[in-house]
């Protein structure tokens, strides 16, 4: 059976996503514009990278080349439609991070957001010790309501098979995780968001 990513299309996550109810989909912009601005790399990965959400901020950074990783397709050819301007940095890579983490080339940023939860710390730290980078910045979501880590909205049927790969995370999971493979947490914060939830940064350096 297929990842259920790979069902989900991009028009429905990025909806949802934006509603404001949710306010994912503008929070994640904004954290990863100082993700890419946080650490002196010129080559980043973005793992989970859906649209392209957040990519623009790239443009004119100094980067050589920045990778944008997801399993379905179809988003990366929508993402690549939206960058036609960026084809000479950006590069889109269909990978499944749960059995083909050893495409991954090497980066000196890896970027996950809202990643870890879908695959899980193990799969997470196999793809960074494939990538080898020198900085990790994740963002993970804590839910104040365990039964409803998918917010209520009019797309929420799309998400009806998440639960078959989803992982609640914790902070002090991914920290104990991130320290056994060599990278020390350097950099916390917390950003609000409706619904009782939060998006909560940690950044690593090995």
């Amino acid at each position: 059976m297929n990842n259920p990513w790979e069902e989900i299309s991009l028009d429905d996550y990025e909806k949802h996503m934006s509603l404001d109810s949710v306010r994912q989909l503008q929070a994640m912009n904004e954290i990863m514009r100082s993700q890419f601005c946080a650490h002196p790399a010129k080559t980043a990965m973005v793992l989970g990278a859906a649209g392209g959400n957040g990519l623009e901020h790239t443009r004119g950074g100094g980067f050589e080349k920045v990778y944008g990783v997801d399993i379905n397709a179809d988003y990366l050819r929508e993402a690549a439609r939206r960058f036609e301007d960026m084809a000479g940095v950006l590069e889109w890579l269909k990978i499944d991070l749960l059995s083909e983490a050893e495409k991954l080339p090497r980066a000196q940023l890896v970027i996950a957001n809202l990643l870890i939860e879908y695959i899980g710390c193990e799969a997470f730290c196999k793809a960074v010790l494939q990538v080898q980078p020198e900085y990790v910045s994740c963002v993970i979501q804590i839910n104040t309501d365990e039964e409803k880590w998918v917010s209520d909205s009019p797309y929420l049927h799309a998400f009806d098979r998440l639960g078959e790969v989803h992982h609640q995370m914790r902070e002090s999971e991914l920290e104990k995780a991130m320290a056994q493979i060599g990278y020390n947490m350097v950099l916390k914060s917390c950003e609000p968001l409706p619904n009782g939830k939060a998006l909560v940064r940690l950044d690593f350096e090995k």
